[in-house]
């Protein structure tokens, strides 16, 4: 097999974010490439215990991308006060005698997003709704070279995942375990405060939050799965993730002043995206009055570049608004219409854009975090337990194909469910065991000799 062959048979995808295909983000020829270890949200600290233990292999994995797609230029972004981290880099890279930079970046949000890490390292705008390669740039994340690199000199898939587990629990612990572990038992070996809780799948600002216990019993550990936060279930981020839609539109349409924080402090807007969300909070209250298809889109086209970060909902608007829900909101209706927007193929950061980041430490007091921020992990538990689930879906594009059947015997590594042609990705069991269960959504199979001590 060829390189890009052993990268798809490993089922390699994305480790820090939506789950792209590694194998067809690196069939390409770039300038540039950035690996990420900024880690974008607060509390989140998988990306960083990567750098410090697995610092070669982080850097291996970088060479051999980098001449995999041409890269002229190497970049290491990941944030200065990330000392130790960027001091294993430096001794990595120096062992390794690769010519490869260490981008230090301030400590603001969303710093680790893709877009503004290559604006930063770069000083080039992604297109709208484009993606990095566009301006020759290919981007992938610590935990992603690390399994490339197992990948090319080990032949080994993707069976494990590192993740922290922090908030209400007895100590913010780093877990490396199965893919497929119930969450469940993650919380448990962290040593949950509080019976009655919430979490926060991913980090405080874009992660997914599950209130009800059927759903957290239900999920598992995935490829991109890097975090949990443990919250008391009337904590602000908790109950704010349960409105209803048409009470946020209430709420814009009578509690909007029309200041346009959001706007101006929104990071696609800053690097010269048109997203300009205080306009589409400014014309809801006339949505059903609009006929004309392109006064409909220059009232709320702009949506469309919105990236979901939230900062123009947690931290610009002082009348605690959600312009993002918005956005989304109208996403589907510009898409059910059939509407589109044009895209700016060639922008330009705004002046401004140093001055107007948002600050880390000011975003986790805003978020009412504060009490579990800055909690960093030295050591990793490692586990397996009685059962994993393997969904085939944990990545962008189309679901795995089942390879195995009920009552089937299969090893650690094995594959269970096969890539379909195009964009898709192979999935492997990550444990030795009897599979119990199959369906179009994935596995249940039972460890052999699980052990929740190990």
């Amino acid at each position: 097999m060829n390189f890009i062959e052993k990268v798809r048979a490993a089922g390699i995808v994305g480790a820090g974010g939506a789950g792209f295909p590694t194998d067809v983000k690196l069939n390409a020829k770039a300038e540039y490439l950035i690996i990420n270890a900024a880690e974008c949200e607060p509390l989140i600290e998988t990306d960083k215990y990567i750098c410090r233990e697995y610092a070669e292999e982080v850097v291996a994995g970088t060479l051999m991308a980098a001449e995999q797609i041409g890269a002229e230029k190497v970049v290491i972004a990941l944030k200065a006060i990330y000392t130790p981290e960027i001091a294993a880099l430096k001794a990595a890279i120096n062992k390794a005698g690769a010519k490869i930079e260490i981008s230090e970046m301030p400590t603001f949000y969303p710093a680790g997003d893709e877009q503004i890490t290559v604006e930063f390292v770069t000083g080039r705008s992604v297109p709208e709704r484009g993606l990095p390669l566009n301006v020759g740039v290919v981007v992938n994340n610590v935990g992603t070279m690390m399994n490339l690199y197992e990948a090319i000199t080990e032949g080994k898939p993707v069976t494990n995942k590192f993740l922290s587990v922090t908030g209400e629990v007895a100590k913010t612990i780093m877990l490396n375990v199965p893919i497929g572990t119930s969450l469940r038992e993650c919380v448990d070996k962290a040593g949950a405060l509080i019976d009655d809780y919430a979490i926060i799948v991913g980090g405080p600002m874009m992660g997914d939050v599950l209130t009800k216990k059927d759903d957290i019993d239900k999920a598992v550990v995935t490829k991109t799965t890097g975090n949990i936060i443990v919250l008391p279930k009337d904590h602000y981020l908790v109950t704010w993730s349960t409105d209803s839609m048409e009470k946020l539109r209430h709420q814009t349409k009578s509690a909007c002043i029309q200041c346009r924080m959001c706007t101006d402090l929104c990071p696609r807007y800053l690097i010269g995206h048109d997203i300009q969300p205080h306009l589409v909070m400014r014309n809801l209250w006339r949505e059903n009055l609009i006929t004309d298809d392109q006064e409909y889109i220059n009232c709320f086209g702009s949506a469309l570049n919105c990236c979901d970060c939230r900062i123009c909902e947690t931290f610009a608007c002082p009348m605690l608004l959600s312009p993002q829900k918005m956005n989304a909101y109208f996403k589907v209706q510009i898409r059910e219409k059939g509407l589109d927007k044009p895209r700016n193929q060639e922008p330009t950061a705004r002046e401004g854009l140093d001055i107007r980041r948002v600050p880390t430490g000011r975003l986790v007091a805003r978020l009412r975090l504060s009490k579990y921020y800055g909690k960093h992990v030295q050591e990793c538990i490692e586990f397996v337990p009685e059962n994993v689930f393997i969904p085939f879906s944990q990545h962008i594009g189309k679901p795995a194909l089942a390879q195995v059947k009920v009552g089937d015997n299969v090893q650690k590594g094995q594959l269970i469910a096969a890539a379909q042609e195009g964009i898709s990705a192979n999935i492997h069991s990550s444990v030795s065991g009897v599979v119990k269960e199959v369906s179009a959504q994935g596995a249940l199979i039972h460890a052999e000799g699980g052990d929740n001590h190990k």
